[in-house]
């Protein structure tokens, strides 16, 4: 792996988040517990953004952009380690959105971002996919839309009132995550009291 990886995000810091969450006592009803958990999912957001902006600004060529994208994703996507399944419940929400913005950054990094649809369309397209349970074809969908997050569109999240839950809620969770990320691309302290 190259020299920046720790810049991007290590297996440290997401270890960090885990510790974190398993000393906290975590209710997703509660505001806090909520926050914690969008809080370790911008961050890994923040990170993927950080990634992608090198590649643009020529400090990282594609294919390492796309190795740094890999070695993060084989962090944050492993399976967690919690004796407590609501908490392994918890983080493994947090994964299935954060899928949606490695994907979107690897989709933006290999091709640019999609241009056959708007951010809209596509999620429109991800959610009727979604309902014809195609979930493959629904996170390609998702990530087409996310790529175009990194060329300036933003997507309109008004859609999940209308969505029954499912990935593509999650996915859509994580897109606003990398769009929040985006506009500002500020590191989150794991250790900042929520």
């Amino acid at each position: 792996m190259s020299d920046t990886e720790e810049e991007f995000y290590s297996a440290e810091r997401w270890q960090n988040w885990l510790d974190r969450l398993r000393d906290e006592e975590l209710d997703p009803e509660d505001e806090d517990s909520a926050r914690l958990l969008y809080n370790l999912q911008d961050d890994v957001a923040i990170a993927v953004a950080k990634i992608v902006s090198a590649y643009d600004d020529g400090e990282l060529d594609e294919a390492t952009a796309l190795d740094e994208l890999e070695s993060i994703r084989e962090v944050v996507l492993s399976e967690p380690a919690f004796d407590d399944e609501d908490k392994k419940m918890l983080v493994e929400g947090v994964q299935t959105s954060l899928v949606a913005v490695f994907y979107s950054a690897d989709v933006y990094v290999s091709n640019g971002p999609a241009d056959e649809a708007s951010v809209d369309e596509y999620v429109e397209a991800a959610a009727a996919a979604e309902s014809e349970e195609e979930f493959d074809r629904a996170l390609e969908l998702a990530a087409c839309a996310g790529s175009r997050l990194f060329d300036g569109d933003e997507v309109d999240l008004s859609i999940t009132e209308e969505l029954e839950y499912g990935p593509l809620t999650d996915w859509l969770s994580g897109l606003d995550s990398l769009q929040s990320a985006l506009a500002t691309p500020e590191v989150i302290d794991e250790d900042e009291d929520a």
